[in-house]
C-alpha cells in the first residue's frame, strides 16, 4: 500500500498574523481543504492511502465535509500518553488530548514523533536538567500504545539531527527499538525524516541516502512500511517513487517562494506526479 500524509502544522495561521493561510477563514480553513481535495483523489480510489493531519481545532468541520466515500481520512497531531478509562481517569487532562477524544470527533490516525515534537520535548526535559535524549523515545512509545489502544492507527517519525549524523544507526535504532516496543506494528507507518537536510539553505537528502535509510528502517522493523518525512513535493516526487523501499511520503508545504504555504490544487499535483511515476 502506498500512504500520502499531509501535516498542515499551523498553516491555518493568517498572513496578517504572521501565517500562511490565504485559503479560508480559520473557521473555514478545514473544511476547505477536504472540500478542495477529494474529488480530485478519485482518480487514485485503490492506489493509495490519503490522510491529513490536522490541528485539533480543524478536526470537527474536516471531519464534517467529507463525503461518505471520501478518499480523506483524517488524523491530529499527536495524542497525550494516558487516556480516559471506564471507572478511571474521567478527564483531568487540562491542555492535553487523550487519544479517545480525537477517535470520538473522528480521527482514524494521528502523528507522533514528528521532529518538532522531538524537540519539544527534549527542551522541556532540559529545562528539568534531563539530557537523556531516550527518554523523548520512551514518551512517544507510550503515545503510540494510548493512541493504539483507542483504536487509532500511527504515523510515527524518526530521524537524525546534523550532529547525529555519524552515529545514524544507532540514533535511529534507538528511535525504532525503543518506540515501537510492545506496540501493534501492523498499525504503524514510519515516516523517516533526515533532519539534517530539512529547511531553508540546506541540502536535500539524495536518494542514495533514502534509499539506504529505508533499507535499514525495514531491516530493523521486520518490514514494515516507510515514508519520505522529509517532504514530499514536486521537485523530488518522481524520485522518491523511483525508490522501492519507500511507500509514499509526507506533505506539508505546497510552495515554497513568493506566497509560501499549502495550496490545495498544488498538493493534487504532487499526488500526481508522485502516482503516476510510482512503479
Amino acid at each position: 500500500m502506498k500512504y500520502i500524509f499531509l501535516n498542515l502544522k499551523r498553516f491555518d495561521i493568517p498572513p496578517e498574523l504572521g501565517g500562511v493561510n490565504r485559503l479560508a477563514l480559520p473557521q473555514m480553513w478545514g473544511q476547505t481543504i477536504v472540500d478542495r481535495t477529494q474529488g480530485g483523489l478519485e482518480a487514485y480510489r485503490g492506489k493509495a492511502e490519503f490522510v491529513d493531519f490536522f490541528p485539533e481545532a480543524h478536526l470537527i468541520s474536516a471531519v464534517g465535509a467529507r463525503t461518505p466515500d471520501s478518499l480523506v481520512e483524517i488524523g491530529c497531531q499527536g495524542v497525550f500518553r494516558e487516556d480516559t478509562s471506564i471507572g478511571g481517569n474521567f478527564g483531568a487532562f487540562t491542555t492535553n488530548r487523550p487519544a479517545h477524544i480525537a477517535a470520538a470527533l473522528g480521527c482514524g490516525w494521528t502523528l507522533i514523533g514528528h521532529c518538532e515534537e522531538r524537540a519539544d520535548k527534549a527542551g522541556i526535559l532540559a529545562e528539568a536538567g534531563v539530557t537523556d535524549i531516550v527518554a523523548v523515545n520512551r514518551l512517544l512509545n507510550k503515545q503510540i500504545k494510548a493512541a493504539q489502544a483507542a483504536g487509532l492507527k500511527v504515523l510515527y517519525c524518526i530521524g537524525e539531527k546534523s550532529e547525529e549524523q555519524a552515529q545514524w544507526q544507532e540514533v535511529l535504532g534507538a528511535q525504532l527499538s525503543i518506540g515501537l516496543d510492545g506496540v501493534d506494528m501492523d498499525k504503524t507507518v514510519i515516516a523517516y525524516e533526515p533532519i539534517w537536510s530539512i529547511g531553508p539553505g540546506k541540502t536535500p537528502a539524495d536518494k542514495p541516502y533514502i534509499e539506504k535509510i529505508a533499507r535499514f528502517v525495514k531491516e530493523k522493523t521486520g518490514g514494515m512500511d516507510v515514508v519520505y518525512g522529509g517532504g514530499l513535493k514536486t521537485d523530488n516526487a518522481e524520485m522518491l517513487a523511483s525508490i522501492s523501499e519507500i511507500n509514499g511520503g509526507l506533505i506539508a508545504l505546497t510552495r515554497f517562494s513568493g506566497e509560501i504555504g499549502f495550496y490545495p490544487e498544488e498538493y493534487l499535483e504532487i499526488i500526481r506526479l508522485y502516482l503516476s511515476a510510482e512503479h
